[in-house]
């Protein structure tokens, strides 16, 4: 099962350009902070959950607190994942404010919420200064059982290691660079997959046998690639993610800059596949060097029951 049709969301309590993470992540604009900064993302957060809930994906959100003191925590991907086999994941993360991410009450309510029989927590590897931060570097094929991993500060390849051996994914390791030549932070600004499409910046992937090899095993897993330049990178046309609605359809969520920085072909072939959840969160995505798809923790648990989300 390559989607879902359920995503957690955390809603920001103080939201800015977190300086622990500015040294590795080139998406991030170096961009003086104002006082509405919160206010804003807040808005444009709540355009896009509600933008998602239309398009008939269930959305469960998390209202981070102020106390809590981390500006990232609308980028809940990144610590937390979860598999259709009821396992639950948690990351280690390179940042020491954003390892605050990790709240219990979350997990405990997801444990309420879902069927969790097995939570699978990597995060002990921070102590050795190891860094894996979940489906920001992880892009996963469900079907086949891939992962694909840009290696970066935060995709240490010995917990990569450990995941593989735990989760039963086969991982595809690669190197890939924005046009200064730094390492790209995440795979999933540079990457995204869904059923049909791959959607990536080749160009990013300097080495010819592992751009080779990247394109042959997408091939061999079934997708169409969408290939992107750099330009439409910078405009997060990869940080994009497929889900599935309530009555099986597919939609591609995305910011509505990732959207035009699409051409009309390309365009064309995602239109013609799924729906769109298009929202404008420009000012996330200037001062988190993050996209829609950072803010979406997909859950591919069963829930305990039919009966309405009790989430608040």
């Amino acid at each position: 099962m390559q989607t879902t049709n359920t995503v957690l969301m955390v809603r920001p309590a103080a939201f800015y350009a977190n300086p622990q993470t500015l040294h590795s992540n080139s998406f991030q604009k170096h961009i003086e902070n104002s006082v509405d900064t919160t206010y804003q993302a807040q808005i444009a957060f709540d355009q896009y959950s509600e933008v998602l809930r239309q398009a008939g994906i269930h959305v469960v959100i998390i209202e981070d607190g102020l106390i809590n003191e981390t500006p990232d925590s609308i980028f809940p991907n990144n610590w937390l994942s979860t598999s259709n086999d009821a396992s639950v994941f948690t990351y280690p993360m390179e940042a020491l404010n954003r390892r605050r991410e990790r709240r219990p009450e979350i997990l405990n309510k997801l444990c309420h919420e879902f069927i969790v029989n097995k939570h699978i927590d990597l995060s002990p590897f921070e102590k050795q200064g190891f860094y894996f931060e979940g489906t920001g570097v992880l892009i996963l094929e469900h079907d086949h059982q891939k992962a694909f991993v840009c290696r970066s500060t935060r995709s240490a390849e010995l917990v990569g290691q450990e995941y593989s051996k735990l989760s039963g994914y086969e991982l595809f390791w690669f190197n890939a660079t924005d046009r200064n030549g730094k390492s790209i932070y995440h795979t999933n600004v540079m990457m995204s997959l869904g059923t049909r499409f791959a959607v990536v910046c080749l160009e990013s992937i300097h080495d010819e046998l592992e751009r080779n090899q990247l394109i042959n095993l997408l091939e061999v897993c079934g997708k169409t690639i969408i290939d992107v330049s750099y330009e439409q990178m910078e405009n997060f046309s990869c940080n994009i993610l497929e889900l599935k609605n309530t009555n099986n359809e597919p939609v591609y969520a995305m910011s509505t800059r990732a959207w035009n920085a699409f051409n009309p072909e390309q365009q064309k072939l995602i239109s013609d596949y799924a729906h769109l959840a298009l929202a404008p969160i420009d000012v996330i995505e200037d001062l988190g060097g993050g996209g829609a798809r950072c803010m979406l923790a997909e859950i591919f648990l069963q829930r305990h029951s039919d009966e309405e989300s009790t989430w608040k």
